[in-house]
């Protein structure tokens, strides 16, 4: 699908006030990803949440109470009670998970990365395919209202510039910045160049574990663009900004605020900054979980392919894995 249809594509018809037929979802996973996803389908009038697994039964009943819901002892509980499922546990878990209802017909969203090696991945989207589930993979980064709306004006990026810095968190000490952090700019940039990666280069170093806790890589795709993308989770504050050169247009994206700023040239020939047009398009102001979850119900409903679709997410852990390979640390 053009990039310039993606935003068409996503958005749903005008909501009139008519019945809606509500998907019965169920949760696994309690952890903070699970907690954010709880609240909203809580509160989602499409959804029916017909309850949460989590190997804490404490921190399960506290969340199930929190959101009016009900606490299952295991995953294959839910099978026979939900018709789509939230699988937010840590990625070890999710091909046993994911397998475990999409063999049962259940469809699926997937936290990223889609599973901890290409081969589970591979079994999961043929799962999925094998069973006609829906497969959608939890990069959220794709429904951040700045994305969308930038992908309306991409056309044949020459050179794109992304820096995601933000602070150390302890609870994913046990993978490396690429996994942590840089995965989501991977996916972002195969969704806007649209081509194949023909070469990767990839520098890093440990600072506060044992995995690369910076990491500055250089992709080269088959049309000849250039990206060049810098992870680091040892700065106070969050950075996360992407910046996009093409032939007419200079596109800079903040994703915390989120914020889209367009500089097109109005013609040939640039005499002064009177000869660029400056755009601000207005952005939605939903949560980019909000708009993910949304859609995944939507497709569960409709069946229709996820706009990250377990291919989707295959190719983003595809390049990370490929980025680790040549990734030279430096000690």
């Amino acid at each position: 699908m053009p990039l310039s249809s993606v935003l068409q594509a996503f958005k749903s018809k005008v909501r009139k006030k008519l019945a809606v037929r509500k998907v019965r979802v169920g949760l696994v996973g309690a952890g903070r990803m699970g907690q954010f996803h709880a609240q909203l389908l809580s509160r989602n009038p499409d959804a029916e949440f017909i309850g949460i697994v989590d190997q804490d039964a404490s921190r399960c009943k506290a969340l199930a109470k929190k959101t009016r819901t009900q606490t299952f002892s295991q995953a294959s509980d839910l099978l026979g009670q939900v018709e789509a499922i939230v699988v937010a546990v840590p990625t070890a878990a999710h091909f046993t998970v994911g397998k475990l209802f999409l063999e049962a017909g259940v469809h699926c969203l997937i936290e990223k990365p889609l599973s901890a090696t290409l081969e589970e991945a591979e079994a999961l989207i043929r799962l999925a395919d094998q069973h006609k589930c829906v497969l959608q993979v939890g990069h959220i980064e794709r429904f951040n209202p700045a994305v969308m709306e930038a992908a309306r004006f991409i056309r044949e990026p020459r050179f794109i510039e992304v820096n995601r810095l933000g602070p150390f968190d302890p609870r994913v000490a046990g993978v490396g910045v690429v996994m942590d952090l840089m995965i989501h700019d991977l996916d972002i940039v195969l969704f806007l160049v649209g081509e194949e990666v023909t070469r990767v280069e990839a520098f890093g170093a440990k600072v506060l574990s044992d995995h690369e806790d910076i990491a500055k890589v250089r992709l080269h795709f088959a049309n000849g663009c250039i990206a060049d993308l810098s992870a680091s989770r040892i700065s106070l504050k969050k950075y996360r900004f992407i910046r996009i050169f093409q032939k007419d247009a200079y596109l800079s994206l903040d994703y915390a605020k989120p914020n889209l700023r367009i500089y097109r040239k109005k013609g040939p020939t640039i005499r002064g900054l009177s000869d660029v047009e400056i755009l601000r398009p207005k952005l939605s102001k939903k949560e980019p979980l909000v708009l993910e979850l949304e859609h995944f119900l939507d497709c569960v409903r409709e069946g229709k392919t996820p706009l990250v679709s377990g291919k989707h997410g295959r190719d983003a852990l595809q390049l990370a894995r490929e980025v680790l390979n040549h990734l030279k640390i430096h000690d």
